[in-house]
């Protein structure tokens, strides 16, 4: 008889989260536990939360309530961002038995050895900006791609954000342990790294080196085929980094670069360390050496004191940008954060309108961006997913294809024209 306990776990949030998940995971021994989906019934449920918009917090607790539906006498633990800001918060839910911050989540596997559920959960949670240290992590089981965490925490305490409060103080791994870890995951037989982090930009700060020194080093000496950088701040993106990128047979011609307004006056409301100028001069520079980059974005609306004119600018600066396309978030008020104390909030149907606005605005820009790169020859790393007998892949400007499945491409980097979209906008690709 099999006498493993059934573990699932779920991941919400950030590239950072899902890479830290799969390190924790990775901690259970396969002789002790049988790791399931988390829609079965399971002995212990393992949630890493997130908390950067009340919507991220509200989908935790539709989970705990999920996995107690699943079977109500699990061992249920929150783990992550959520149970750092809030552990009380969580640990009134019922169902909750552990509840583990930032620095605790890791020690979760000595945690449950001899773990008894009792009517008082277990909380561990401590002074998040007391921590130095750099945990890494790195995701597995994806046979494309891993997400690689470099970097953790974040110095810069946007007005409206909780990340620093949560994620503690700018922290990152040493370059030789990097590229130790990107080897490791070529060897695994891995296409593409995606390099993760808080602030990814602040790399090596306190280390004295900066991310371009590591990116040059992956270029020199790693045995990975691709990178992609997941995401960094416009004032940290270097003119440097660009050409490094343009010059490169490793690091994607994608840039994800947080705007979050087009309007100046809202950008120093949110304690931004940058202006739509060195924004536009950033792409600009890009879309000079590296044509057809994909550049992507983030944008907050209805921000404290966002009046309509401000969003009018913000929605003309990304309409006549070569963005292309964005992830839109509607504000939300965290606690505790000087945004939440700032008066003149925008009606919750106005924040909505102009989310509205800006989804449909990035759908724009994406579908003229793909039509941008039609009849272009691209190399696309195929996917081993099939979908009604389709295999899909990213070309190395992230554009998304499929072709007729074939199994001898999943995992594969393959040549080929951009053709057609299908009705979904995605590019038929011939190899």
């Amino acid at each position: 008889m099999d006498n493993k306990r059934k573990i699932a776990f779920l991941t919400l949030g950030c590239k950072l989260n899902y890479s830290e998940t799969s390190t924790i995971s990775k901690q259970f021994s396969e002789t002790e536990f049988l790791k399931v989906n988390f829609k079965e019934k399971a002995d212990i449920y393992v949630i890493n939360s997130c908390c950067v918009t009340d919507n991220a917090e509200k989908k935790c607790k539709q989970y705990i309530r999920q996995a107690k539906n699943h079977n109500p006498n699990a061992i249920i633990a929150v783990v992550g961002c959520y149970a750092q800001l809030k552990p009380e918060t969580l640990a009134t839910i019922g169902g909750v038995d552990i509840v583990l911050g930032n620095e605790n989540k890791f020690n979760i596997t000595e945690l449950l050895k001899n773990f008894q559920k009792n009517a008082k959960p277990f909380i561990a949670n401590i002074d998040i900006n007391k921590t130095s240290t750099f945990k890494p992590s790195y995701s597995s089981g994806d046979r494309t791609r891993s997400f690689l965490k470099v970097q953790d925490g974040c110095d810069y305490f946007c007005s409206y954000c909780t990340v620093p409060y949560v994620r503690g103080r700018s922290r990152s791994a040493t370059i030789d342990d990097v590229i130790q870890s990107i080897n490791e995951i070529a060897a695994q037989g891995i296409k593409e790294v995606v390099l993760t982090g808080i602030n990814i930009g602040d790399f090596g700060k306190h280390e004295e080196h900066q991310f371009i020194d590591l990116l040059s080093e992956i270029e020199q000496n790693s045995s990975i085929e691709r990178v992609r950088i997941s995401s960094i701040e416009p004032d940290l993106l270097s003119n440097a980094i660009i050409d490094l990128v343009s010059k490169s047979k490793k690091l994607m011609p994608h840039f994800h670069i947080p705007l979050q307004s087009g309007n100046d006056k809202t950008l120093k409301a949110m304690q931004r360390r940058y202006s739509t100028k060195l924004f536009s001069e950033r792409i600009q520079f890009i879309n000079e050496h590296i044509p057809l980059s994909c550049i992507a974005s983030d944008v907050i609306v209805g921000f404290p004191g966002e009046t309509t004119v401000d969003f009018d600018e913000t929605y003309h600066f990304i309409e006549n940008s070569s963005l292309s396309y964005m992830h839109v978030f509607t504000y939300s008020e965290r606690n505790n954060t000087p945004a939440s104390k700032l008066t003149n909030k925008v009606e919750i149907t106005e924040r909505k309108r102009r989310s509205t606005l800006l989804h449909q605005l990035s759908e724009t820009k994406k579908h003229h961006f793909y039509l941008q790169n039609k009849n272009t020859q691209r190399n696309v790393l195929f996917e081993s997913e099939q979908i009604n007998g389709f295999l899909f892949g990213f070309t190395e400007n992230y554009i998304r294809v499929k072709t007729i499945y074939n199994p001898t491409l999943v995992n594969q980097i393959v040549s080929g024209t951009l053709n057609e979209t299908d009705h979904d906008g995605i590019y038929e690709f011939n190899c």
